[in-house]
């Protein structure tokens, strides 16, 4: 299999199982395979299934202990999560939080 074919495969399964780069790099570094990433997508009658990244995620913190992150992570969460932070030290520098 040339390095084509394993591009393509990898490729394939980012776009069927909605990865992004750090999720490839940790189903890479648990030794897993675009095929075995595939034949775990979810069908409609598995609700009780994770979807792959929640998946490939998981297992990663399980053996590692963390989930890889990006310096330049742009998700939703992450904005989020860094503007209540940055309002909350605005609101309260030195004091306690009220929660």
């Amino acid at each position: 299999m040339g390095k084509g074919k394993k591009n393509s495969t990898w490729a394939e399964a980012k776009k069927r199982c909605r990865l992004n780069q750090n999720d490839i790099q940790m189903a890479k570094e648990l030794s897993m395979t675009p095929k075995s990433l595939l034949k775990n997508i979810p069908s409609p009658n598995q609700q009780w299934k994770s979807p792959v990244k929640v998946w490939v995620r998981d297992l990663y913190e399980k053996k590692f202990g963390k989930v890889l992150t990006s310096e330049k992570s742009n998700s939703i969460i992450d904005r989020a999560e860094r503007k209540t932070h940055d309002i909350l030290d605005e609101d309260f520098p030195d004091e306690e939080l009220p929660f």
